[in-house]
Order: structure tokens, then sequence, then C-alpha cells
């Protein structure tokens, strides 16, 4: 038996939408060592998998690998369409055991287009492949098409820029009880509809945040500097998709942000993807503060959810 495991990742946004710029999409986040997904795969005469999601997946891989078929069972797993990549990871999850039970290569960069992963953003196959903070270099605009291209079609975006995670950053994750982010045929129109009116100066002014501010608070180290930059690059994000998803942040995403950026311990706070999570960057030395501080924005905004802290996560997804 083999056992793969891979963290969550926070997506901060794109760099650029508009498809008046050379290139298209851009997406900046990074891994998380908490919450995780853990699936364990033995070989096996057929497909076997109770977790529905996995199986579709399971399926897959099989037919990918040329493989006979795997045993497999999902151990943990992320909340779906939360914001914190449970597709990706659990798709190439499955997708490296199927291949490690069964001795065959798994390339996930490869064949991750196959499962219907890495179209857009490449930053869940990227963290899964070796963690770290990512800027993904996004695709040509050229390429862009009015329909879904079909699986398999597109290559994953090349990793751009990665640096490793400071030991000694954290992320805050408050998760309202809130309907799920935007995924599917749901996420793909509302997407579409999105590039074909985005302003390019909005695009101009992320560049030049990840550029100037982002990337060398990552190569400084300084958790205060980044967490100011991202929270920028989520605000204008949020600008673009305004009129899909209610507001510069979905409802009540809106209300958590707000309460969190007053918090002194609390140096960026945003959406992650579609949401409903909202991430804050904070230190080792602030974390019992930064948790009041989400359970304070929940009770503030009087929604129940879950507050936690996670360290990033600079390895790719662990086999055992």
């Amino acid at each position: 038996m083999v056992r793969v495991s891979t963290g969550a990742r926070i997506h901060f946004g794109f760099l650029n939408l508009s498809l008046a710029r050379d290139r298209l999409y851009g997406g900046v986040g990074v891994a998380l060592d908490e919450p995780r997904v853990v699936v364990a795969a033995e070989p096996a005469s057929d497909v076997r998998c109770r977790h529905p999601a996995a199986r579709e997946y399971a399926e897959q891989a099989v037919d990918l690998l040329g493989a006979d078929g795997v045993d497999l069972s999902v151990e943990r797993t992320l909340p779906r369409h939360a914001g914190l990549g449970s597709g990706t990871q659990l798709a190439l999850a499955v997708l490296r055991a199927v291949g490690a039970a069964t001795g065959r290569e798994a390339d996930v960069r490869r064949l991750a287009p196959e499962m219907g992963r890495g179209g857009r953003s490449g930053v869940g196959v990227a963290t899964f492949e070796a963690g770290g903070a990512v800027l993904d270099a996004g695709h040509p605009t050229a390429r862009f098409t009015t329909d879904r291209p079909e699986d398999g079609s597109w290559s994953v975006p090349a990793v751009a820029a990665r640096h490793e995670i400071p030991d000694r950053w954290r992320f805050l994750l408050v998760v309202p009880d809130a309907d799920p982010g935007r995924n599917g045929a749901s996420e793909e129109s509302s997407m579409r509809s999105v590039v074909e009116r985005a302003d390019a100066q909005t695009g101009d002014r992320i560049a030049g945040i990840v550029t100037r501010r982002l990337l060398p608070a990552l190569a400084e180290g300084s958790a205060e500097r980044f967490g100011e930059a991202v929270e920028s690059v989520g605000r204008l994000n949020g600008t673009w998709y305004a009129d899909e998803q209610g507001g510069v942040y979905r409802p009540p995403v809106g209300a958590l942000v707000s309460s969190l950026s007053e918090s002194p311990v609390v140096y960026g706070a945003g959406q992650s993807s579609w949401g409903p999570t909202v991430y804050g960057v904070t230190d080792a030395d602030h974390v019992d503060e930064a948790v009041d501080a989400g359970r304070a924005a929940l009770a503030d905004a009087d929604i129940d959810g879950s507050v936690s802290v996670a360290r990033g996560r600079n390895r790719g997804a662990s086999v055992e």
C-alpha cells in the first residue's frame, strides 16, 4: 500500500485577466501544510473507491497510466469548493497514488490537463510538485477561446517564480459557514465573462505590486510587506469579479476581510480563489492573537465558522 499526502493552497489572484495584454491569467499563491488531503492505494483488478470524486479521478488515472485497477481510500480531504484547492489536490494525489501503487510513472504536470486540472492557474499543480510561494507564467492571450477547451488540450502554466516560505510566517484561515465557491460550469462561465470585459489597467497595477512589493517581500522575508501586497492584489482582482460575485469580495467575505484588516497582528487579508475561505498573513509570534482576531471577525459578522492557523509548506506531496 502507498499513501500520498498533500496540503491545501491559498490562491491570492491573477496577474491579468484582460485580453488586451499579451499574457492571460498568471496565478499567485502559496502552499500550506494544513489542512491536508491523504489518500491510500494498493493495486487491484478493477477500480474500488467509496469516495465519489476520488473514484472518478481514480478511473481516469487508471486509464491514463494503463493500469489494471486500484483499491483507493480517502483518509483526509479538504472542504470542497472552499477556496483551498480541493479539486486539484485530490485529483493529483489520486493520480500519484495510482502510479505509485501500480509501479507506473505519473507525471502530474503532463497529465493534470487530461484530468481537467491546471487550465487557468498553475498554482495548484506547482504547489503539489514542490510547495512554496508560486507565481505562474499564465498563457499567451492568443490561445483564449470563448468555449472551454477539451480536457488535455492545454498545458499547465510554467512556474515563473518560486520562493521558499519563511519558517516563521503563518497563515490564518477563517472559513465561514457559507455556500461553496463557484466551481464547474458556473465557474467556467463566470471566468469567461470576466475575461471578456476585464480592464487592462487593473492588471498593470497588479503587475507593479507583484514585481515591486510582493516578490521583494518574499525575497527579504517580510511577512508585513507580503501581507500588504497580497491584500492589494486580492482587492484589485475583486474589482474584476464584482459583477459576478456581488462585490469586491463575495458575501459574507467582505465583512470578515474588513474586520481582520483592522487587527495589527494580521498583516493582510483577503479571499482565497472564489472563497468562502478568508486568509490572513501573520507570524509565529502572533498566532494566538490572530486566532482571536479571526473569531472576533466571525462574531462581528454574526456568522458561524472555523478558525485555524497553518504553516507554509516548502516541499511537494509526500509518498510513503
